[in-house]
């Protein structure tokens, strides 16, 4: 598994990591066992990055990473969380006195002193735009509370105005074949200031999995069942904002683009990694298979695998299916 640096931090991360918005909610139900066992199925695979959230499962994702990295103290795995959802996404919440709190409740759930990454999770743009905002989070860098700071966000204007702060450590932002405008002006910006960049929903949540039809049904529990216009939060996380049809026959395009022998989901997640100014994509596994399956794309990066035909179909397919419905949103 390649490591890349972590912006300007001195620690590597794996080219792929590992989300875990699926351990603690919003998936369906997965139990603490099967959790920890896609963990450690990550982590034999080479995996260094897993990427989390204060409010995944009120803590539960958090949680469960902490007690299984306590029992594997060799494990050498970068933790990001995410914090800033706990009140509403509104400025005022966004004070110095919050993040303490929001720091100390991850510590306990990860049993850690000094938290690897803490990025603020998709926090209104008035926020990254704010000074007050990183004087806070350089505040917690300086009593040890973090060790390093970052933004995931919704939008390529967002992303810019993070990359341009020179604390950030990374910027989280949703790359993937359904979502290129990040290729425009956001991966090269980030390449010239040092910033990381973490690809989120790689896989448009399972769209590009290829497994899906228009027969497909979710759990009520699952956003990809109650947020699909936007109804808990913003549209784009859910299927990268994709109406779910033309998902299918976008995704069922790339299918046809592929080599003999390469899934999908392996060509995605190949395709992101070596886009160049990504640092890592961080796809969410539910179970053993889909975190063995995940890792293993990242073979594909050695050169043996020629996907030049396949990115050619990424570029068709998203100007034929999804470019005015979706280049102008995010």
């Amino acid at each position: 598994m390649q490591q890349r640096p972590l912006g300007r931090t001195g620690r590597n991360v794996s080219v792929i990591g590992l989300g875990t918005w699926q351990l603690g909610a919003d998936w369906g139900e997965v139990d603490e066992a099967d959790a920890r066992a896609v963990l450690a199925a990550s982590v034999d695979r080479g995996v260094t990055l897993f990427d989390t959230a204060d409010v995944y499962g009120d803590g539960r994702s958090e949680s469960i990473i902490g007690r299984f990295l306590a029992d594997n103290p060799e494990h050498g795995v970068t933790v990001a969380t995410k914090m800033g959802r706990r009140l509403a996404q509104e400025p005022a919440n966004y004070t110095a006195a919050n993040f303490r709190d929001w720091t100390e409740r991850s510590r306990r759930n990860l049993g850690v002193e000094t938290l690897d990454l803490v990025q603020l999770h998709c926090p209104p743009s008035a926020v990254i735009d704010d000074d007050a905002t990183y004087d806070a989070l350089d505040a917690l860098v300086a009593d040890g509370a973090i060790a390093a700071y970052g933004v995931s966000v919704e939008t390529c204007a967002q992303a810019l105005a993070a990359i341009a702060r020179p604390g950030v450590t990374n910027v989280q932002i949703i790359v993937n074949p359904f979502r290129l405008k990040p290729l425009d002006a956001v991966l090269p910006a980030a390449q010239d200031a040092g910033v990381a960049i973490f690809a989120r929903v790689p896989l448009a949540s399972g769209l590009l999995s290829g497994k899906y039809t228009a027969a497909t049904r979710f759990a009520d529990n699952d956003h990809r069942k109650y947020n699909r216009q936007g109804e808990a939060f913003d549209r784009g996380e859910t299927f990268s904002g994709v109406d779910f049809e033309a998902g299918l026959a976008a995704a069922s395009a790339l299918a046809a683009a592929l080599p003999d022998g390469i899934s999908l989901p392996a060509a995605t997640l190949a395709w992101i990694a070596r886009t160049p100014g990504i640092t890592a994509a961080i796809p969410g596994a539910r179970n053993v298979s889909q975190a063995q399956a995940n890792a293993d794309a990242a073979v594909l990066l050695d050169g043996g695998v020629d996907l030049t035909a396949f990115d050619a179909a990424v570029h068709e397919v998203y100007d034929r299916y999804l470019r005015a419905a979706i280049h102008p949103l995010w």
